[in-house]
């Protein structure tokens, strides 16, 4: 495999689904719809069959656990090419956006910053300002807390202005689920949470960090790219043709 294919096995390995199954080099997932990366296949690598074959697995795999079919992949990668050709469409209706970067970037230690914190546990707040409406389920919280977590959470004036997670995979640092609430926006608190993960990473021994983020999320990329992160490869979503036998209720999860 290829640095960026390495790259998407720890991403997965940091957002664990309750439930996967090997398909050759690929991986399939579900975690009861939240979100696109724990409820797609990882598609990189061999899949250990032809792509036909292992398309017809994925959508199996996805039917029977009542999800939309849906392969994550590189984008341009021969895995791509096999996929388009195929038939399979581009998940244009999935919700956050179905063309992803993949940024990094290396880690160092940040000044503390006032009311930030990052814990080993997630605190009620850091659960209410995580789940968005209706994504509380058993499901969205065995993907949140699978692996090595840090939870970092910023309180101004007795409320949780802001949140973050962290999870660590080898020697990276996986970054997630950056929120701060609307009224607690341009004071600086994303760039102190960001720095507080940071910190939490190099001292459990974690050199470089990595994020994903839509295509069209132009302020989220903005703020990245002043912290240091630069693109490293991007990936898309894929589902069956609308009409086709394979074909379900297009997810439109994150």
């Amino acid at each position: 495999m290829n640095a960026a294919e390495m790259l998407e096995i720890r991403c997965s390995r940091a957002w664990p689904p309750p439930a996967e199954e090997p398909l050759g080099d690929w991986v399939l997932r579900w975690a009861d719809g939240f979100t696109g990366r724990a409820n797609s296949a990882l598609a990189v690598g061999d899949a250990g069959r032809p792509v036909p074959e292992a398309l017809r697995a994925v959508c199996d795999f996805a039917h029977d656990r009542g999800i939309q079919p849906m392969v994550q992949v590189l984008r341009d990668s021969p895995n791509e090419r096999a996929i388009v050709a195929e038939g399979w469409v581009q998940a244009t209706r999935h919700r956050r956006g179905h063309e992803v970067v993949v940024l990094t970037a290396p880690l160092a230690a940040a000044p503390a910053a006032d009311g930030v914190t990052v814990s080993d546990e997630p605190s009620d707040a850091w659960w209410g300002r995580t789940l968005g409406p209706g994504e509380d389920s058993p499901a969205a919280r065995r993907v949140l807390t699978g692996g090595k977590v840090g939870y970092g959470v910023a309180t101004l004036g007795g409320a949780t202005a802001g949140v973050v997670r962290g999870a660590l995979v080898d020697d990276w640092l996986h970054v997630g689920r950056l929120e701060v609430a609307p009224d607690f926006r341009r004071r600086g608190l994303a760039s102190a949470l960001m720095g507080a993960l940071g910190t939490w990473g190099v001292e459990h021994g974690a050199g470089r960090a990595v994020l994903q983020v839509a295509e069209g999320n132009e302020g989220a990329l903005a703020l990245y790219s002043g912290l240091g992160y630069a693109p490293h490869h991007r990936y898309r979503y894929w589902v069956p043709a609308p009409g086709s036998h394979s074909a379900g209720e297009e997810d439109s999860t994150s």
